[in-house]
């Protein structure tokens, strides 16, 4: 069945048979704690866009977008071509750049920090960006409708991991955290199927339509 927010509060008290004050307080926590587990251990296309920014003259950093989750791809476009960067660990960039007159059209990136990508070369000119990612949807716990992606189609990779949460804070009995951890696993493993599955359709379709155009 699928949650809204109203309904998976109430299945987790079911489960732990807890209606503690502290306890209820806790529930957004543990949901959202849930949500940040899945989005990260599940890379799926329905939450996968693209972005465009600007790199700017001598400065080395792009700022990565508000819902930014993990990269899949960054490029520089110019008129007529789209150049892919290679992703970098940021101490390889610092010696790339040890330089600072060392200037040019960027060939490498890195996560300098959850909100900053680092570039190498420093970009010599204005350049437009262009970065495909993965974002972090609205939380089940925010939404006006209290409905979202995972809770239609994710109830039981939600459900669990938020009783794993639930559970781990109110310091549970073992075996039964346990039982909950394995649920969710079981879960993440499902979704992880069901994206690989989509991907390798949309792979078949887009070979057959090549084949069929040539």
């Amino acid at each position: 069945m699928a949650y809204t927010y109203t309904t998976l509060k109430t299945a987790i008290q079911d489960y732990v048979q807890s209606t503690e004050t502290t306890f209820v307080s806790q529930l957004p926590r543990f949901i959202l704690n849930a949500e940040e587990r899945i989005l990260k251990e599940c890379q799926l296309d329905v939450f996968r866009k693209s972005s465009q920014g600007t790199a700017s003259t001598g400065n080395a950093y792009l700022q990565k977008p508000s819902d930014f989750l993990s990269q899949n791809s960054l490029s520089v476009i110019n008129s007529s071509s789209k150049e892919f960067l290679l992703y970098k660990q940021v101490t390889m960039l610092q010696d790339f750049t040890a330089n600072p007159a060392t200037t040019g059209v960027p060939k490498y990136y890195g996560d300098w920090d959850e909100s900053t990508f680092l570039l190498a070369p420093t970009p010599n000119d204005s350049f437009t960006m262009e970065l495909h990612y993965f974002y972090r949807p609205d939380s089940i716990t925010t939404v006006a409708s209290g409905t979202t992606w995972l809770g239609d189609n994710a109830e039981l990779a939600l459900l669990y991991g938020s009783l794993v949460e639930a559970y781990t804070f109110m310091k549970g009995e073992p075996d039964i955290l346990k039982q909950y951890t394995d649920r969710f696993l079981e879960s993440i493993q499902w979704l992880k199927n069901l994206g690989e599955g989509k991907q390798t359709r949309d792979q078949y379709r887009y070979d057959r339509v090549r084949k069929d155009v040539v």
